[in-house]
């Protein structure tokens, strides 16, 4: 038991990056890893250790965050009261946070099961063949809702055509 607990604990960092990068708020995400773990610890005689654990919880969280979002559909978003209040707003100090906004904004506009691969392999640094197993897909799907997800991200971003290698002499 203290082995399983110190796994799932050696994941809790990558669990909360990929989780924050789907919610896109702090709160939601801690609250998804909790969810996620506590699931794991209930569920933990159904793990076979075939595979690696992160792999099995990268999955747990998935499978959350996507009930969450149909739960969310049915009910409806909730808006608290503050953001109705009309502040004026400030320019951004950087312009290195204007483009990392519209990033965000740009992954924001992806079709969910796209930007879930783009997180998983880009943000988490899985490899293809992992995140392929995560997401229930074959790899050759990953690899084409990769290329959808970096050719929009292309287009919303404005940053036009992929760059070009040069040979060397």
């Amino acid at each position: 038991m203290t082995a399983f607990l110190d796994e799932i604990e050696a994941c809790v960092p990558a669990l909360r990056r990929y989780a924050r990068a789907l919610t896109r708020n702090a709160d939601q995400a801690d609250d998804l890893v909790q969810d996620c773990i506590e699931r794991a610890l209930r569920k933990r005689g159904l793990f076979r250790p075939t595979g690696p654990m992160q792999a099995w919880l990268y999955r747990m969280l998935l499978n959350l965050y996507r009930n969450s979002l149909r739960q969310t559909r049915r009910r409806g978003d909730h808006v608290p009261i503050e953001s109705l209040l009309i502040e004026p707003s400030t320019p951004a100090p950087q312009p290195g946070r204007i483009a990392l906004g519209e990033m965000s904004r740009a992954i924001d506009q992806l079709p969910p099961e796209q930007r879930e691969a783009l997180l998983l392999v880009v943000l988490e640094g899985v490899s293809y063949e992992e995140a392929a197993t995560i997401l229930e897909i074959p790899a050759g799907t990953l690899m084409s809702r990769l290329y959808r997800a970096r050719t929009a991200l292309r287009q919303l971003t404005g940053t036009g055509e992929e760059t070009k290698l040069r040979t060397v002499k």
